[in-house]
């Protein structure tokens, strides 16, 4: 259908014969810039250029509307700008988070599985037949993915599949977000952050409730290629003041990551990898994030303890951390490995109990300058402590290739990592 674009009614009677219809409907309104301003109309200038004082007259004039420009200007000079925003209300929808998975040692699962099976949990839990659903997830053609297919087959009238429209939808789930639901996204990455950066930024001005969800992050993505691997995301989110990035460890810190948000008002990024990953252990072999772990944000997780180094690190470098711990154990050298899962607000008193240790290695698969690494050399600037530090992090866009295959090209495979923390030792 074609509309007058600048006669409120036809665009009504075009919305509700739309509404009605049983065919997808594209409705085009005709309209023109400046329209209703006799030297704006039709003048592509007047898209940036602020009006002279002359021209503003004459537009007001020609308007038929108040001129208030001096009240404004007085307001301006007392520096009492009457409208600080729209203010959504500062709550979530009720919802019911269910019981915590526990997933055993001998389990080798994604994080991402582990994302949509508490998802489709907190679901169960929430539901009610004497009320609707107050949850809404979108993603982009990428359920079995992303693993929001779970919760798409029970909850269908709650899943909405934005196809190959990664700003609409990353904008309609921030916008439903503000009221009254809980809506999560989930894309990969590249797509999730790089992507739509702007509309993130416009969802973080607007103060939504937003949960983020991004698979295939890091060097993780498979065969891909350098085209999806997201190692800038750290970088690029933490531009966003409202944004809290998150990465867990493991399946089970997952779990209990989406629980977390789906009680907890506030726009959030949580990222992993595509690739199982081991289940993280205690030296007594537990699981580290079993039972009566509780996630919050901003802790930071003593992994293993150690007196020569510490090894900062952050999502699925964990394990190999763990893994350098053990090789550099039978070597005779003590590190600490420690778990940063809460990038937007840094556990300061991990990051100086390993700089007691008087070396610092932080080890990731994001770029090399922006990730984890950057925050806390920025932290370790101002403390004056006089320490040996390293950032082990993607120098370049890597190959197509499986991870480990990656991360030994980017001299971030575990022996990368054994012989970097032996390199500093010795030069403290």
């Amino acid at each position: 259908m074609e509309v007058e674009g600048h006669q409120f009614q036809e665009v009504y009677t075009a919305f509700r014969e739309a509404t009605l219809s049983k065919h997808p409907t594209v409705i085009i309104a005709r309209t023109m810039m400046g329209k209703g301003v006799s030297f704006m109309e039709g003048k592509e200038e007047f898209h940036g250029r602020a009006l002279t004082l002359q021209e503003y007259k004459k537009a007001i004039q020609e308007l038929g509307v108040e001129d208030d420009l001096d009240r404004y200007r007085q307001i301006r000079e007392k520096g009492t700008l009457p409208y600080t925003g729209r203010k959504y209300p500062m709550e979530t929808p009720s919802i019911q988070t269910g019981n915590p998975k526990k997933y055993e040692k001998d389990q080798k699962l994604d994080n991402r599985t582990a994302f949509g099976n508490a998802l489709l949990d907190i679901a169960k839990a929430t539901v009610r037949e004497d009320s609707p659903l107050p949850m809404a997830v979108f993603d982009c053609d990428l359920a079995s993915s992303v693993k929001t297919v779970g919760f798409a087959k029970q909850f269908p009238d709650h899943f909405f599949q934005g196809g190959i429209q990664e700003h609409h939808t990353a904008t309609l789930a921030g916008a439903i977000s503000s009221l009254g639901f809980l809506s999560f996204f989930a894309d990969f990455g590249v797509f999730g952050v790089d992507e739509t950066y702007n509309q993130h930024r416009l969802n973080d001005i607007n103060d939504t409730n937003l949960k983020l969800i991004c698979t295939h992050t890091g060097l993780d993505v498979g065969e891909d290629g350098k085209t999806h691997q997201c190692i800038d995301y750290v970088g690029v989110m933490q531009n966003l003041f409202g944004y809290k990035i998150i990465i867990p460890a493991d399946p089970n810190q997952t779990d209990r990551v989406i629980r977390y948000l789906a009680k907890t008002y506030g726009n959030f990024l949580v990222t992993m990898g595509r690739s199982p990953i081991p289940i993280l252990l205690t030296e007594g072999g537990t699981p580290f994030f079993g039972p009566p772990y509780e996630f919050r944000y901003g802790q930071a997780d003593l992994i293993r303890d150690g007196k020569d180094a510490a090894i900062i690190t952050t999502g699925g470098m964990v394990y190999r951390a763990i893994q350098a711990y053990q090789e550099l154990k039978e070597k005779g050298v003590e590190v600490q490995v420690i778990n940063i899962s809460c990038l937007s607000e840094l556990n300061r008193e991990a990051i100086l109990k390993g700089a007691k240790t008087g070396v610092i290695i932080t080890y990731e698969d994001h770029h090399i300058q922006t990730g984890l690494g950057g925050l806390i050399a920025n932290f370790l600037a101002g403390q004056g402590l006089g320490i040996r530090f390293r950032k082990l992090g993607a120098t370049h866009y890597a190959s197509s290739g499986k991870p480990d295959e990656l991360y030994r090209m980017q001299g971030l495979d575990v022996g990368s990592l054994v012989q970097a923390v032996m390199d500093e030792i010795k030069k403290k």
